[in-house]
């Protein structure tokens, strides 16, 4: 990153709030949907570990809001160092580090401030827990952010282990012997995040190759890309069987949503004038699919 402060202006910026601008500093959504993954790692710890809900609701309390201030404040500091190139793609130029909305040295200091609050409610769960959310920062901040980002189109799957850790930390919040069943929520973010990634990438290969960041599609094409892609959803595949005591209903119902993904890959795989479309298509499904995905496991242990 360049020491020199690099700020955007535009005669179209949007008006905002202070609030509207922090939410998206911290990035809300990716703050949001982790803390649906982070809650499900705590509720099915809770569930097959025998443990009440309201008995551990202090526990749960300070693990959403310790996970969830420690990936805000992760988000915080990924805003500020990416200023140079935000303003380069259509989805990020908004970034109130980029309008110039927000002293970038202020977004870092609150990034900061956001990991150290974090990570002190973390502590009042579990040492393991707190590993397991370090780890998590080091990986998006320094390995991927910092590092990957630039350099490797791998740059997705280092990514992925940072995105992956959320059900991880609220399992260990409740059990610090993670089971097998622990390790399969972290496989199963791991393993989606690639093609829900490079979908997204293949959509905005022009912004990216713009901005000079080495995405699948930007280095090699949209051929090989689309080819991951299926290969990574694929590997989705025999995860729910490893979740078999969620009941016959849940692996019907993984198992739907994963040959889902694959038959909307298949459909129009081939056909170069729809790879955009092809390339939407499977960006939204993988969003539904996480979502109905983990709700579903905490709803399959209710019913």
């Amino acid at each position: 990153m360049n020491d020199a402060t690099v700020t955007h202006h535009s005669n179209d910026i949007q008006e905002t709030t202070l609030w509207k601008d922090f939410l998206a500093l911290i990035k809300v959504g990716i703050v949001n949907s982790n803390a649906i993954t982070t809650f499900t790692g705590i509720w099915l710890a809770l569930y097959f570990s025998d443990k009440g809900f309201l008995a551990n609701i202090d526990v749960v309390l300070f693990t959403l809001i310790g996970s969830s201030l420690v990936i805000a404040g992760s988000c915080a500091i990924n805003n500020y160092y990416d200023r140079d190139i935000d303003y380069l793609m259509e989805r990020t130029k908004e970034r109130p580090t980029v309008t110039g909305k927000m002293n970038p040295f202020y977004a870092l200091w609150v990034g900061i401030f956001l990991l150290t609050v974090g990570l002190a409610f973390m502590l009042m769960t579990t040492i393991t827990a707190t590993i397991i959310s370090m780890v998590g920062v080091v990986t998006y901040v320094f390995l991927y952010t910092m590092w990957s980002k630039r350099l490797y189109t791998i740059n997705t799957v280092i990514g992925s282990i940072s995105g992956a850790v959320p059900p991880l930390i609220g399992w260990a919040a409740i059990d610090s012997n993670l089971s097998v069943m622990a390790w399969v929520l972290f496989l199963i973010m791991f393993i989606w995040q690639p093609p829900h990634f490079l979908a997204l990438a293949m959509r905005r290969t022009d912004e990216y190759r713009a901005a000079n960041i080495p995405m699948l599609p930007v280095v090699h094409g949209f051929d090989i890309t689309k080819r991951q892609i299926m290969v990574w959803i694929a590997c989705l595949l025999p995860l729910p069987f490893y979740l078999y005591e969620l009941g016959i209903g849940f692996l019907i119902l993984a198992t739907l949503l994963n040959l889902g993904w694959i038959i909307l890959g298949i459909k129009g795989f081939n056909n170069k004038d729809l790879e955009l479309r092809w390339a939407t298509k499977m960006f939204v499904y993988s969003i539904n699919y996480l979502t109905i995905l983990f709700v579903s496991m905490v709803l399959f242990t209710i019913v």
